[in-house]
């Protein structure tokens, strides 16, 4: 087993359990490892730290597969990741259709991300949607699509790799069949008594934001007489949820036309009025000033922007940004009206992210409660050793 060793006193954050190594953490490293082989992560002493995953391009240089000395990673370690991961899932979530199923170094199985999208009866089809983003998973792809496949029943696995973080790992972005049928143009699935299409092939991330899961259930749970206004709509999440939940009306802003169109479709998938639905494909910044300088006002806005600052080198323009929208948002607002607003880009932790939001209320002379702090749901479970997981974080404000 090819060893590295570190540098002295560069132990400590394997021994509080973080999963991550650097490549300035290293003092040396005995063999010539291919990408994505195990190694034996050793302290400067020789002890023992970890077994990991090797990446000769990432500035990650290794991934921690287990802290335990014994346990061999083999295609049994990757059966027992795989069925821990579901049988969470099954004990814990409930009234959807789409489930992470696994959610990286949470699940042991750093750089490795999977959706399923569950069949709703015999007359559908179960879909996994897999992102390999790390070295390590994307050499035992094999077995951890058989230990998908087995632990599931479900035969459809396809892949999504078409992601610009596998470049820092040295890997081409790839998408394809990896095991079973193609899948078809889109996927029903049914979350919290909503129908949604699915584009697993073409749509963002694996076709659907399941992360926000918890969260559409909440604006469904607000949403009744309420007028409602959804930017960065995308296919209608948020907007369906609150036309579910018995909106007045909905304006929902996206700037991609063939997102708009899956999201009408969606509507009618459900039997809402279409008449209470407004799609407008426009930027949706512009829009947002627009709608305040024409008048307009809203019971209850989301903001759910793409990801802004996908770098710590970005965090000072998406911090612009964040504010912009959120300082736009509030003023739209009616007294008594709810915001729900997020950012999902790991560089803006959650402090900073209220400071934007809180410094946006200060600008718009609005005084704000904080109601509840937001997240994704529990098949996104966090590490206490790795707050680099939390990407999601949000905001459910009152103004007065």
């Amino acid at each position: 087993m090819i060893t590295v060793t570190l540098k002295s006193s560069k132990e400590k954050s394997l021994l509080r359990r973080h999963p991550w190594v650097y490549a300035n953490a290293i003092d040396r490293v005995d063999g010539e490892p291919a990408s994505g082989a195990t190694v034996i992560v050793r302290a400067h002493d020789g002890r023992f730290l970890a077994r990991a995953a090797y990446s000769a391009h990432s500035q990650i240089r290794a991934r921690v597969w287990s802290f335990d000395e014994a346990e061999p990673v083999d295609h049994a370690f990757f059966r027992r990741r795989v069925q821990r991961a579901l049988a969470h899932r099954q004990k814990m979530v409930q009234n959807t259709g789409a489930v992470r199923l696994i959610f990286g170094e949470a699940d042991g199985l750093p750089g490795l991300v999977v959706d399923y999208y569950i069949a709703d009866d015999e007359t559908q089809r179960g879909q996994i949607v897999c992102q390999f983003m790390a070295a390590g998973v994307e050499a035992w792809k094999e077995a951890i699509v058989a230990a998908l496949t087995d632990a599931t029943g479900c035969p459809n696995v396809y892949e999504r790799s078409d992601v610009s973080i596998r470049e820092k790992e040295g890997l081409e972005q790839t998408t394809g069949v990896l095991a079973g049928d193609e899948p078809p143009a889109t996927l029903i699935s049914t979350e919290n008594g909503v129908r949604y299409h699915v584009d697993v092939r073409n749509g963002h991330k694996t076709g659907f934001y399941v992360d926000q899961r918890d969260n559409r259930a909440l604006v469904q749970q607000f949403a009744q007489g309420r007028d409602v206004l959804n930017c960065f709509c995308y296919t209608g999440g948020f907007s369906l949820a609150a036309l579910k939940g018995g909106a007045q009306r909905v304006v929902s802003i996206d700037s991609s036309g063939e997102a708009l169109a899956l999201a009408q479709q969606n509507v009618t998938a459900n039997g809402f009025d279409a008449a209470r639905a407004t799609w407008l494909d426009a930027d949706a910044f512009k829009t947002l000033r627009r709608l305040y300088d024409e008048g307009e006002r809203f019971d209850l806005i989301v903001l759910d922007p793409p990801k802004f600052a996908p770098s710590r080198e970005h965090v000072d323009r998406a911090a612009r940004a964040y504010k912009d929208i959120n300082l736009t948002g509030l003023k739209l607002l009616r007294p008594g009206g709810l915001l729900f607003t997020y950012s999902c880009s790991g560089a803006i932790d959650a402090e900073l992210f209220q400071k934007i939001v809180s410094s946006a209320a200060s600008d718009a002379r609005i005084d704000a409660r904080i109601l509840k702090r937001l997240g994704a749901g529990v098949d996104h479970p966090l590490l206490t050793a790795f707050p680099e997981g939390e990407y999601l974080k949000g905001l459910l404000l009152q103004i007065a």
